[in-house]
């Protein structure tokens, strides 16, 4: 969350902006932890064991989509503490939580996020302004650009996301002095270390761009957000939320990331952005009853309206209950009705592209040729011909089928 880079990273190639070499300094970040000096902490909300203890069930209720009652802790902070950024930063983390359930779709929290972010950028400067040795004031300037700039990245408003990037490097580079002070502060550093590498590794075309940035250690990176995770308080459930997103997506080792999603699932219970991806942890793990539990609690929730629980939780859970009808109940026909609520949930979504909709067509159209429907299984292998990468083995599929079925 707090680099950018990841959200640019997640674009097409070939939406990839080259502006950003002409707006990044070199930064010079080590890859070792730095022992703190003597550095005034006083005032710093962050290292006060106070507020932490009043914020634990604040930080527990906005993970567990409890967003009210999280708010209503954060605002009392605001009051007392009306010129410290983590009050507004907070507040901007829960509205990030509720954009994050529906995949990055919705817009209708983007003006109050930004609004959020802007303000502690605003109390941030002014705190650094007064005291150039503030690095909790850095922290929290690195953690509002970089989300700030996550987001426009999210929206391709590529101008802004640039000049966020180079924001929130600097401070991140002004804020490594205070990394042995508490492991709030290291968890930049270790996205950065991890995502320098992988992003050139897999993004080719960023080469160029990453040449102004300082080498990353991608082992180092997980270390540290591995000890981020165990550590810290305020970013401690971030950092789980990336290392199990890092080692089932960038990394391919579901295995070890099932812990952490069983972890955050378990722990945050009414987290339905958590919860589906254990349930795709389970079914990647071949952990089919847990799946099906995971998955009929989701749409129980999705049912009863309850916050974060939106189409693209029953995007997962139909399909996965689609798959577990036909090849474990051998029910085809609750089979047929879960996938077709997936395409259902992916169309309302938008999610048409790839993944669990071209994969519930793909079934259907299986499931209608054997029942002898061609009519059906030449309607839902266009769906896969038309939606599918023409490398795949569905493309092909649906491409033989549809030229030996012609009308």
């Amino acid at each position: 969350m707090l680099l950018p880079l990841v959200g640019l990273a997640q674009q097409p190639d070939t939406a990839r902006p080259l502006l950003l070499q002409d707006s990044l300094r070199q930064v010079q970040l080590e890859n070792v932890d730095v022992a703190p000096g003597a550095i005034d902490t006083k005032g710093w909300l962050l290292l006060d064991k106070d507020i932490q203890t009043e914020l634990e069930g604040a930080v527990f209720n906005l993970y567990n989509f409890k967003y009210d009652k999280a708010e209503r802790q954060f605002r009392s902070l605001r009051r007392r503490y009306p010129n410290h950024p983590m009050p507004y930063f907070l507040l901007g983390l829960s509205t990030w939580w509720k954009i994050m359930p529906a995949g990055i779709q919705t817009t209708q929290y983007d003006k109050l996020f930004f609004a959020y972010m802007d303000t502690a950028i605003t109390k941030g400067e002014a705190l650094y302004k007064a005291d150039n040795r503030n690095y909790e004031a850095c922290f929290f300037l690195a953690a509002g650009y970089g989300f700030d700039a996550r987001l426009h990245a999210e929206r391709h408003d590529w101008r802004k996301a640039t000049v966020g990037a180079k924001r929130a490097l600097d401070y991140l580079d002004k804020s490594k002095e205070a990394n042995g002070l508490s492991p709030e502060f290291l968890f930049g550093q270790a996205l950065f270390n991890y995502y320098a590498v992988w992003i050139p590794d897999n993004y080719p075309l960023l080469k160029p761009v990453l040449l102004f940035f300082p080498k990353g250690n991608k082992q180092l990176g997980l270390q540290q957000l591995r000890n981020v995770a165990d550590n810290g308080f305020y970013v401690g459930p971030e950092a789980r939320v990336f290392l199990m997103r890092i080692l089932i997506n960038e990394e391919d080792k579901p295995e070890q990331a099932m812990p952490i999603a069983r972890y955050l699932a378990t722990t945050y219970p009414d987290n339905g952005y958590l919860q589906r991806i254990y349930a795709n942890a389970c079914f990647r793990q071949g952990e089919f009853r847990e799946c099906e539990r995971v998955s009929r609690d989701m749409l129980d929730k999705l049912n009863r309206g309850l916050p974060g629980y939106e189409a693209n939780s029953g995007r997962y859970a139909t399909y996965f209950l689609g798959y577990l009808m036909q090849n474990r109940y051998k029910d085809m026909a609750k089979a047929k009705e879960y996938y077709q609520r997936c395409i259902v949930f992916a169309e309302t979504n938008g999610e048409t592209k790839y993944g669990f909709y071209v994969f519930a067509n793909l079934a259907l159209a299986r499931l209608a040729d054997r029942g002898k429907d061609v009519t059906a299984a030449r309607r839902y292998y266009s769906v896969v011909l038309d939606k599918s990468d023409h490398d795949s083995e569905q493309y092909k599929e649906a491409k033989a089928y549809l030229k030996t079925k012609r009308k």
